[in-house]
């Protein structure tokens, strides 16, 4: 999909001679785009979910929270924690954590910072390993500190935590073979190592266009060009919605 994107971008774009977008700008705004797309999926998901509650939406063809629940599970993955003393590592590619489970049965629960200290005053109530927590952990790599991290308690759990979570979709990269001086004519080469498409379904197709749209209008200046994009994007929000 993203060939025929960044060619529908270009043509838009080439009419009445609005400018150029290069494959490496085009690529930094197809994955900007995907990610604003892939957010809104969240936002629309809890929204759905809301008039769901509220009888406002059907079933079936109408079922918006069902739909939208299968492109955001697509990006459902289950890893197994790297652990650094005294820390559980977050995925890099994390979005959102739906739980940590121990030894493939046992589910870790979250707890805030002041029920830690609680349930560690007591003997009676401290974690153990068939009823383990976690908390968000600070770390520091000598440079920034992060509440990126999971501190598993009881701290003899320092294996087998796997991560249950959405992650973010891979970064899409249009790839290509120069063809002529400085790659003014640049050839689509879907057989690159480092080729990646979008991961969204075809039916954001616009949706992606116009936010790349957005994008490449800011960086030449083109007014019109993001006023326009904006318009689209509002028209395709509403009826999705």
């Amino acid at each position: 999909m993203i060939n025929e994107v960044r060619n529908t971008v270009l043509s838009i774009l080439a009419k009445d001679n609005r400018g150029y977008v290069t494959p490496f700008e085009f690529n930094l705004f197809a994955r900007q785009a995907q990610l604003d797309v892939f957010e809104r999926y969240i936002y629309l998901y809890s929204n759905a979910i809301i008039k769901q509650n509220a009888r406002m939406h059907g079933e079936g063809y109408a079922d918006v929270p069902k739909k939208l629940a299968e492109v955001i599970d697509s990006f459902y993955k289950v890893d197994t924690l790297t652990y650094e003393d005294p820390y559980f590592e977050v995925p890099s590619d994390s979005y959102f954590i739906q739980k940590l489970v121990y030894n493939n049965s046992k589910e870790i629960e979250k707890v805030s910072q002041q029920k830690i200290f609680n349930l560690l005053a007591s003997n009676l109530t401290a974690p153990t390993v068939g009823y383990p927590v976690y908390i968000m952990s600070d770390s520091y790599d000598g440079i920034t500190a992060s509440n990126d991290n999971f501190t598993v308690f009881p701290d003899t759990i320092t294996t087998n935590v796997a991560a249950h979570y959405i992650r973010y979709p891979k970064d899409p990269k249009w790839t290509y073979v120069a063809m002529g001086a400085n790659d003014s004519d640049p050839l689509f080469n879907e057989s690159a190592n480092d080729y990646q498409d979008f991961e969204l379904p075809l039916s954001d197709f616009s949706d992606l266009v116009v936010k790349i749209l957005q994008y490449s209008g800011m960086s030449i200046r083109e007014a019109d060009v993001v006023a326009a994009a904006k318009s689209e994007e509002v028209q395709e929000t509403q009826q999705k919605q």
